[in-house]
């Protein structure tokens, strides 16, 4: 199923929860913020953690007065608040867990055989228009730099 979502259109507004059951709502950002979406497949695996890590050591570069950062994956809430604290992951980690992928399909990232989202990044400009994404396979790293240069040009 294909939704057309496309750079210069307008991002698929959702609301999830994070590692702490509290509601966080992409449109909230409008007018304030420039956001990155960061889906990636599970906490607790090898990459995946990696990427969690790299983004919580260079926090003061992705959390600004002008931009956040929001990690996406399907995993319940509880499992994301091992993972928060088992790393010091002290940014938002969303739970796409029920109805299980909705925003992860919703983004055209959900892959039906594992149940996971895909590990994909989109940045969202403070208009909520999507500037720029990329798709990675699971086992490639995301590069970082690169996040960071997207998203301060959505600024």
């Amino acid at each position: 199923m294909t939704t057309g979502l496309q750079i210069g259109g307008p991002a698929p507004d959702f609301t999830l929860r994070d590692q702490f059951g509290q509601d966080v709502t992409l449109s909230s950002y409008r007018d304030k913020k420039a956001v990155v979406l960061l889906f990636y497949p599970f906490a607790f695996s090898g990459v995946c953690t990696g990427e969690m890590a790299g983004i919580r050591d260079r926090l003061d570069e992705f959390l600004t007065f002008d931009t956040e950062a929001l990690a996406i994956s399907c995993d319940p809430m509880f499992a994301l608040r091992a993972f928060a604290d088992a790393d010091g992951l002290n940014f938002p980690l969303l739970s796409d867990f029920w109805p299980h992928g909705e925003v992860a399909r919703a983004y055209e990232v959900f892959d039906e055989r594992s149940g996971a989202a895909r590990r994909s990044s989109y940045v969202i400009d403070k208009q909520g228009m999507v500037r720029w994404s990329v798709h990675n396979a699971n086992a490639d790293g995301r590069d970082l730099d690169e996040h960071l240069r997207q998203l301060a040009a959505a600024v």
